[in-house]
């Protein structure tokens, strides 16, 4: 995990307190999302239903970006796309 965190150049982990086999990786700075996250992942692509979460947050990343969720609409629109992520996708 430190590996993928000094390749990316963003992002921290933490283990789990009840299994230290699994750690989960965070990037809090919407920037680093942006900028780092995205482009790794456009350029390394996910493969399977995944792909179509990846593809619905980069989806809420650009509204975001645009100023989009600071509106009743834009919320309206990113509550929607999350709904339908990963157990909601039907």
């Amino acid at each position: 995990m430190k590996s993928l965190i000094s390749y990316i150049g963003c992002g921290y982990y933490i283990a789990r307190r009840d299994n230290n086999e699994f750690v989960q990786f965070a990037v809090v700075k919407f920037s680093d999302i942006i900028e780092k996250i995205i482009p790794f992942f456009d350029k390394y692509k996910i493969a399977g239903v995944k792909s179509q979460d990846y593809q619905d947050f980069k989806k809420v990343a650009e509204l975001m970006k645009n100023g989009n969720h600071l509106t009743a609409e834009g919320l309206e629109i990113i509550s929607k796309i999350k709904a339908g992520m990963n157990r909601g996708r039907k």
